[in-house]
This record gives C-alpha cells, sequence and structure tokens, in this order.
C-alpha cells in the first residue's frame, strides 16, 4: 500500500491482517544467494545477517550472568486523550469534561475512565504519569521514543537530527538477553510512522520488523536440521545448499556470521518465539484476538524468549481523535471502541508477566506522541495538545499504585512535576542496567550522551 495523502487518510490502516501468519509473497526459495542472505534477517532491516551479528546488534554484551531485564513500549498512534483516559476532569465545564464518568481505581484517590474498568481493577500495580512535556514532539514517534526534545520532526529531511531510539540505544549498549533473538523489534503496520529507528547510530541498530520476521523464519525445504547439536548433519545441509547457490564463490565469500546468522535460523530458537498459534485459545481471547491484542502477545512471547526492546503499535494514527468527520472519528464514536481493547491489553500482559515472574524484569510503558485539547471541539473530537499528556508505567520492579504530577483544572498546562522526554530515557536505561554517562559517536566522530538535557532517572518511581 502505498503512502497515503492527505491527513485522515494518512492515519488509515488496516487491522484485520494478523501480524502472526506469513503471507508469503516476500519468501524467498532456498536455491538462491538472496535466500541464503535474507532468512537469517537479511532486508528487514536493510543488512545483510552477517553485518547485523558482526557489528553487535543481536549478540553484543550478552552475559550469561547478566540478569534479564527488557522493555515493551505500547505506542498509542495518534496522540491518546489524558482527559478522556487516564487525567479525568469531572468538575471541569462541559467543553471540557469527557463525555465519560471518572472511576474509582483499586488505589484511593485515582480515578481514571469509565472505560478503563480493567486498568482501575489493577492500579497498585500501574503508575499513571500525568505530567509528560511533550511541547517537542509531533505527529511522529521520534521525540517520545528516543526519550529526548533534541529529536524532533523537521519535515526536511533531517527528522530527528541523527539521534537514535530508546530501542536502538539498548541495541547497541546492552544487546539481546539471549543470543538467538534480536534486540530491538517494531511490531506495526506503518514503519515509517510507528516505530523510530537509530539515527546516527548505525543501521547495525535499527529495529527488526517482526511482523516480516515470521514469514523470514520459515524453514524451507533444502535444510532441514531438527537438532542444531547434530553439526555433522548440519555440515552436510551447508554443503547441499552451496550446490543449490549460483554457480559463483558466494560460499567461500561468507563470513561466520553469516553462517552463525544461518545457524540462527536453523536452532529455531527465533521462530520459536514468534509461534503464538502455540499459546492457548484462553491466553489468546484474554489479550484479544485484534491488532494490539495479538501483537501484545507477541510481544511478551518475545521478551520471554529474549528480545530486549519491543514496541507495540496497533494500527497507524487510530488515537488521533479530532472528530465524527475524520478518518479516527471523534471521542465518542472513535475513541470510546478502543479503550476497552486498551484495557484488557494492559490488564492481560501485567497479569500474565506477573504469572510467569516476568513482571519486575519487563518495564511495560503506555504512551503516544501528545495529548488532546481541552475543549471538545464542534466536530465532538478534540485537536492535538503539545502542552501536555499522560502515560502509563508498569513493572520494571518501579514502585506502582500511584499518579505522578499533575495538570491544571482543565487539563490545558503541567501544574507540578514535569516529566521531560529525557528522563523518561533515562529511567528506560538504568532499568536496563546501561551506564547513564554513555556516549555514541556522530558521523562527524562527535561524543553524543544518550541522556540528553540533564534527564535523570523519575525519582517517585524507584
Amino acid at each position: 500500500m502505498n503512502e497515503p495523502a492527505s491527513h485522515s487518510e494518512s492515519h488509515l490502516c488496516s487491522t484485520q491482517r494478523s501480524p502472526l501468519h506469513p503471507t508469503g509473497p516476500d519468501f524467498v526459495r532456498v536455491g538462491s544467494r538472496r535466500w541464503f542472505l535474507q532468512t537469517g534477517l537479511a532486508g528487514i532491516a536493510g543488512l545483510t545477517a552477517g553485518e547485523l551479528l558482526s557489528r553487535r546488534a543481536w549478540a553484543g554484551g550478552v552475559g550469561e550472568a547478566r540478569p534479564r531485564k527488557s522493555v515493551i513500549l505500547f505506542w498509542l498512534s495518534g496522540g491518546p486523550s489524558h482527559l478522556d483516559m487516564w487525567d479525568p476532569k469531572p468538575d471541569a465545564p462541559s467543553e471540557i469534561r469527557s463525555p465519560f464518568r471518572a472511576i474509582p481505581t483499586r488505589v484511593p484517590g485515582i480515578q481514571v475512565s469509565e472505560h478503563l474498568p480493567l486498568q482501575a481493577s489493577i492500579m497498585d500495580r500501574l503508575t499513571l504519569i500525568r505530567s509528560v512535556d511533550c511541547r517537542a514532539s509531533n505527529h511522529t514517534p521520534i521525540t517520545m521514543q528516543a526519550g529526548n526534545a533534541l529529536a524532533r520532526r523537521t519535515d526536511d529531511g533531517k527528522d530527528g537530527d541523527g539521534y537514535p531510539s530508546m530501542g536502538s540505544v539498548a541495541a547497541k549498549f546492552r544487546g539481546p538477553n539471549h543470543p538467538d533473538l534480536p534486540a530491538f523489534v517494531g511490531l506495526a503496520d506503518k514503519w515509517k510512522a510507528d516505530v523510530w529507528g537509530a539515527g546516527h547510530l548505525g543501521s547495525a541498530y535499527q529495529p527488526i520488523k517482526g511482523t516480516e520476521l515470521a514469514d523470514r523464519l520459515a524453514l524451507p525445504p533444502g535444510i532441514n536440521v531438527p537438532r542444531l547439536q547434530d553439526r555433522e548433519n548440519l555440515r552436510h545441509q551447508f554443503d547441499r545448499l552451496q550446490n543449490n547457490l549460483d554457480a559463483t564463490d558466494t560460499m567461500a565469500q561468507v563470513d561466520r556470521y553469516t553462517r552463525q546468522a544461518l545457524e540462527l535460523v536453523v536452532s529455531g530458537n527465533a521462530r520459536k518465539a514468534f509461534r503464538v498459534d502455540e499459546e492457548p485459545d484462553r491466553v489468546r481471547e484474554a489479550y484479544g484476538r485484534d491488532s494490539i491484542g495479538e501483537k501484545a502477545l507477541l510481544a511478551r512471547r518475545l521478551v520471554e524468549a529474549g528480545v530486549t526492546h519491543v514496541v507495540v503499535s496497533g494500527a497507524w494514527g487510530y488515537f488521533d481523535h479530532h472528530g465524527n468527520d475524520s478518518q479516527w472519528g471523534g471521542i465518542e464514536k472513535g475513541l470510546k471502541p478502543l479503550l476497552p481493547r486498551v484495557d484488557r491489553v494492559i490488564h492481560t500482559l501485567v497479569t500474565d508477566l506477573q504469572a510467569r515472574g516476568l513482571l519486575d524484569s519487563t518495564l511495560v510503558l503506555m504512551m503516544g506522541e501528545f495529548g488532546r485539547g481541552p475543549v471538545i471541539n464542534k466536530n465532538a473530537g478534540r485537536d492535538h495538545w503539545l502542552n501536555c499528556m499522560s502515560m502509563l508505567v508498569a513493572g520494571g520492579g518501579l514502585r506502582s499504585g500511584q499518579v505522578i504530577g499533575s495538570t491544571d483544572s482543565k487539563g490545558y498546562d503541567i501544574k507540578d512535576r514535569r516529566i521531560a522526554p529525557a528522563d523518561l530515557a533515562a529511567t528506560v536505561f538504568q532499568h536496563l542496567d546501561i551506564d547513564l554517562t554513555s556516549q555514541w559517536k556522530n558521523p562527524q566522530g562527535r561524543p553524543i550522551p544518550i541522556v540528553t538535557e540533564s534527564g535523570r532517572p523519575i525519582p517517585e518511581l524507584s
């Protein structure tokens, strides 16, 4: 599908196709040089598998003694309304307050929208941040996924100014939790709009397109190694593959990293992580059979298998609720049907991670690029709002059952405890045991800190 041109069309995204089933048309058959280079994830991030491995995007710094740490970031593309979700203002004037009731939660004094009852029931395991500064953000994932107000949309071909996403920083400075898995995976249908990449950090640290990865991991005819430990059988399979390649010395040019990448595919560890169909029906139903539910379940399987950072987007722009005359509708007609899905996903994921002993090691974030305007417009929607936004935090062994910060009585601006994008980045990196003083070098050789503008971990979460 070509990128649409108009504003309303630009947020059109099909949510019908499951991201978990191979689609087939881009599958590369064994017997060609292209298959050999692509099977090990080549082409997905613009690199051969050998380049990915040799540049440490997967295996860099992985140590057996290091505790597993991971992040799942739910991206509510389009800009979720803080007033209609996590920061209700029931006493505000009618043109400002949400058409939804505010309900109490498990934590006395904290209220959320009536359409988030499951989140309300586990509020003791959640934290709401109502004072996120999103003034540098725009209708892209750049600023907030980078955790950096210096990374901005500029529309001049230099978007982001070279600054990487938090996921790419994690890929470089931590790597994956298991060498057979990538460090950074994006689960999104519209890539450029919903997942920010590596910037000048380098192509080796780009996110892997998870919805395409499942297709690449299918083991085609010609390679059949039920156990990677069968090294002799594996060697014969390589020999047979060489005979099927073009009449060149391609095989002789393949270095040990590319061989390792092919072994990765043969081993089945990455392939198994994507087998959501192995989950019981009751689990799949609990997450939901829609786009965000299926991707959330896949995200849980990926971090369980060894992926460090996963970004989940249900659809491109589906929280962009300008009004009933726009693609995604207004607050009641557009947002209201979405809230039960978001409610279910967080409740199921948090309780599932906790049951599996993974909640303390997995930091869960849910946010978008900005909030929505305090005044409901003539089309029953809310427009973009850059002054402030709300977000949700769970897991990671962090303090929960609290609200951090507040907005004024109309949800117009931050009242107290401003949280900057850099504070979010510092919190994420601290969770991942990444040295906050780490630096990377831009193309000019200049060292760039991974945490900018004096960002610091949010102390209320400690």
